[in-house]
C-alpha cells in the first residue's frame, strides 16, 4: 500500500515519485497575500516601468551567533567565506554528496560575528549544527522583509530616508532611517531591476511599509500581489526551490532532515514540496538540480572543502546541462484555450495564466529529433514582454539561443499537446540589478527621460 505523503515525507524510507505528484493545497495564495491589488498586468509591469513594494516576511530568517558560525557555513556551502566582511550579503548554496541542491538563500554578516541567514538554507544549517555539534547559537531573527524594486525605487527609497544611498554596492547593506526607525537595506534586484529589501523587528513591520507606500504615490509604486509574484524571477532568471528544483533530500541518507523539517516547520513542509507536468521519470533525483544546471556557477569556489566539492569539480570541467529561458510559440499556447471548446476530445491540462500559483514544481519534459534533451519549469506569460516563457535546464549542446525545441504540455496519462519553443538567453529581460547607482541622473524625472531613450 503507498504511503500518505506524511508518513513517507516523516519517515526512514525514501520518498518516491508517486508520493510527490498528488494534489496540492494553495499554500502560496496563503503566504502572498491578495492574488492582485491593482491587476496582475499593471502590477507585472510596474518593475520595469516604476517599481513594486512586495512583502516577503514569509521567508525563513535564523540569527547565527558562536565561534563555529564561518566554519559551518565553509563546510556546508559552495561559496567562499573568505572575505566575508560585516555588510555583505551572499547568495549561498548547500549541496548533498551528489553535488545536488539541497538548500539556498541569503547569508548577511552583521557587527559582533552575528549572521543572519535568509531562506530554507536557514533550517539546513541549523539541522547540521544540532547533528555535527558546531559550537554555533541560533534564534529566529523575525524580521519583515519589503522588497522595493524597479526604476524608480532608489529614488523613493532615497526620499523616504531621506539620505543618499548611491554607496550601497550589489548585495551589501546598512541601515537607514525610515519613519524613525532603523532597518537594514540590502541592495538586491530579484526581479533584474535595480532594488532594496528592507529588514526589521517585525512588528514595526506596518508602519514602514505604510510610509513607503504613501511616498511611492508620486514613483507610480505598486503593491506587487500573489499572481505575479513570482513572474519577476522567471523574468530574471532566478530560479527557486519547489518551482525548479526539489530539495536533494528524500532519499534514506535525509530521512533525518525530513524529520527535522516536519517537526520544526510542519505547516509549510507538509503544503510546499509536490510535482506536476508532463515530465516523468521513476526516481525522485530527476526532479533535483547542481548549482551547474541552474547557472550559479559563479558562486562556486574551489578554496575550501565542501560537501559536494568532488563531484561538482567534475562537473564544472566538464558541464552536461546549463541554465536557459525558452519562448513558446504563441499558436501553439492558443491551439490549448481552443481545444478547451473541442467536444468530440478529451479536455487538455488548463494553462494558467500568468502561472499556476499552487506550489507544484511543474516540470515539462522539453525534446529534440524525438530525444529528451531537458526539463522546463517556472512556465508563465509576461505581459512586459507578451510572451509565454519558461526556464530551462537543458544540454549544453542544444543551449545555443534560436534553437528549436518542443515542450509537451500535458500530466502523464493525460491529453498531451507537443508546443514548440525557441531557446534563448537567461536572464531573459535585461539586467539592470547590478547597476552603479553614482551613474544614475540626480532626480526620477531624469531618469524616466533617459530610460525613455534606451529603451
Amino acid at each position: 500500500m503507498r504511503q500518505t505523503r506524511e508518513a513517507a515525507l516523516g519517515s526512514k524510507s525514501t520518498v518516491s515519485v508517486d508520493d510527490l505528484r498528488r494534489p496540492v493545497t494553495a499554500y502560496f495564495d496563503q503566504i502572498w497575500g491578495p492574488p492582485e491589488n491593482t491587476s496582475w498586468i499593471d502590477e507585472s509591469m510596474s518593475w520595469k516601468e516604476t517599481c513594486y513594494i512586495g512583502d516577503w516576511s514569509f521567508v525563513i530568517d535564523r540569527r547565527f551567533t558562536g565561534p563555529d558560525v564561518l566554519r559551518l557555513f565553509s563546510d556546508i556551502s559552495v561559496n567562499s567565506m573568505e572575505n566575508f566582511k560585516v555588510g555583505n550579503s551572499k547568495h549561498v548554496i548547500h549541496c548533498s554528496e551528489e553535488g545536488k541542491v539541497i538548500e539556498q538563500g541569503v547569508l548577511s554578516r552583521f557587527p559582533d560575528d552575528v549572521f543572519v541567514s535568509m531562506g530554507t538554507c536557514a533550517f539546513w544549517a541549523e539541522h547540521i549544527a544540532r547533528r555535527d555539534g558546531y559550537d554555533v547559537q541560533v534564534e529566529a531573527a523575525d524580521l519583515f522583509k519589503f522588497q522595493v524594486q524597479g526604476p524608480s525605487a532608489l529614488f523613493l527609497l532615497e526620499r523616504v530616508a531621506g539620505e543618499d544611498l548611491r554607496d550601497v554596492r550589489y548585495m551589501r547593506f546598512r541601515d537607514v532611517t525610515i519613519a524613525g526607525h532603523k532597518v537594514h537595506a540590502l541592495r538586491q534586484g530579484m526581479s533584474g531591476e535595480i532594488g532594496f529589501e528592507l529588514q526589521g523587528p517585525r512588528e514595526l513591520g506596518e508602519e514602514i511599509w505604510n510610509t513607503i507606500f504613501e511616498v511611492g504615490q508620486e514613483f507610480g509604486i505598486r503593491r506587487l500581489g500573489g499572481r505575479v509574484s513570482m513572474i519577476n524571477h522567471l523574468e530574471a532568471c532566478v530560479p527557486s526551490a519547489t518551482t525548479d528544483y526539489l530539495p536533494a533530500i528524500y532519499d534514506e541518507t535525509h530521512a533525518d532532515y525530513r524529520q527535522f523539517l516536519a517537526e520544526i516547520d510542519p505547516v509549510r513542509y507538509k503544503r510546499s514540496h509536490a510535482i506536476a507536468g508532463s515530465f516523468d521519470a521513476d526516481d525522485v533525483s530527476a526532479w533535483y538540480r547542481s548549482p551547474v544546471d541552474l547557472g550559479w556557477t559563479r558562486q562556486i569556489k574551489f578554496d575550501h572543502e565542501f560537501t559536494g566539492r568532488k563531484v561538482l569539480e567534475e562537473e564544472m570541467a566538464n558541464p552536461k546541462r546549463t541554465m536557459r529561458t525558452l519562448v513558446w510559440n504563441p499558436e501553439d499556447i492558443t491551439s490549448l484555450y481552443t481545444a478547451l471548446f473541442d467536444k468530440d476530445n478529451p479536455l487538455p491540462d488548463f494553462m494558467e495564466v500568468p502561472r499556476d500559483r499552487r506550489g507544484y514544481m511543474y516540470a515539462d519534459a522539453v525534446n529534440q529529433g524525438g530525444q529528451l534533451v531537458g526539463v522546463s519549469t517556472s512556465r508563465g506569460y509576461s505581459a512586459y514582454f507578451r510572451e509565454v516563457i519558461s526556464l530551462c535546464s537543458i544540454d549544453v549542446a542544444q543551449s545555443e539561443p534560436g534553437t528549436e525545441v518542443t515542450v509537451t504540455w500535458g500530466a502523464p496519462g493525460t491529453r498531451q499537446t507537443e508546443i514548440r519553443a525557441t531557446v534563448q538567453r537567461a536572464p531573459y529581460k535585461t539586467n539592470r540589478g547590478n547597476t552603479d547607482l553614482a551613474t544614475l541622473p540626480p532626480t526620477w524625472q531624469d531618469y524616466q527621460e533617459l530610460l525613455a531613450t534606451t529603451n
